[in-house]
């Protein structure tokens, strides 16, 4: 993730603790020193207290003792507002007032954390940097959620595909982001309704997007467990297969741990976006 001559940088950021005595006074210097910042020009610095914590487990530097004692988020709470209801057997053709409602209220947050967390096989947990979530109804009837967040750093078959050397990835990763979530509730059983959703949602977080952030994403990715996934409503929302994970965690430079693959799909949200996303600036 970080040079040689980077890491030095902020190795002698952390030999200065008259000057930057906290774990978090080191993540604003290392964004200011490294220019290391979002879009909107505001320096990254939860992104940086990560990146520091990764090498600090990787053995590449030691951090300061923490100012303030971590308290793990508690576990989602589960309700009867999330109880099963009745099935839902019915042709996508009769679906006609499909909607995908932006979540933006401490409710709709509630309702959509509890629904992941109890029917999502991977459970609630918050979604990483820029994020956007969908609650999807027909009418008032409640079918799906589903939620975009940061895109993964690394992925060896999304880059390859865009053809990103290192220094482009680091510039314009902001640009792609990552269903990390997209749950069909398990009483709703509707034929095609998965992907129609999926075209939904890449049209509308287009639009949503610029105004959250201020600049438009041009490509979307997501990751599929093999094992348990064949992909279909992603194919058929015409998204892209363009290879599979290694199976390694994103810490795990050693190679200790294995994870379940995942076959990597990806949907342009440009014509041009090899463009957007090659751009490497030049000083």
């Amino acid at each position: 993730m970080f040079t040689e001559s980077e890491l030095a940088v902020i190795r002698r950021i952390i030999a200065s603790p008259q000057q930057f005595p906290t774990r978090a006074a080191i993540a604003r210097e290392m964004c200011a020193v490294l220019d290391w910042l979002k879009p909107d020009g505001l320096p990254k610095v939860m992104s940086a207290r990560v990146a520091l914590l990764r090498m600090q487990e990787d053995g590449l530097l030691s951090l300061p003792a923490p100012t303030h004692s971590y308290t793990p988020a508690q576990r989602v709470k589960i309700t009867d507002v999330s109880s099963p209801q009745p099935e839902i057997r019915c042709s996508i053709s009769e679906l006609v007032n499909l909607t995908l409602h932006r979540v933006t209220t401490t409710a709709d947050s509630k309702l959509w954390n509890e629904l992941v967390e109890r029917y999502h096989y991977l459970g609630y947990r918050p979604l990483p940097g820029a994020q956007v979530r969908y609650i999807v109804k027909h009418e008032d009837t409640l079918l799906a959620v589903l939620g975009f967040g940061a895109a993964a750093w690394k992925v060896a078959a999304r880059d390859s595909f865009i053809g990103w050397k290192a220094t482009q990835r680091s510039d314009q990763l902001h640009l792609v982001i990552n269903n990390a979530r997209f749950l069909i509730l398990p009483w709703v059983h509707v034929p095609h309704l998965a992907s129609r959703i999926l075209g939904m949602a890449a049209r509308q977080v287009t639009r949503d997007w610029p105004k959250l952030y201020g600049y438009k994403p041009v490509l979307l990715e997501t990751f599929v467990e093999r094992e348990r996934f064949s992909g279909t409503c992603y194919k058929a929302a015409n998204w892209l297969c363009v290879g599979q994970t290694t199976g390694r965690g994103k810490l795990d430079r050693y190679h200790r741990h294995s994870l379940p693959v995942k076959d990597v799909y990806v949907y342009p949200l440009h014509r041009h976006f090899r463009r957007f996303l090659a751009i490497e600036e030049t000083y």
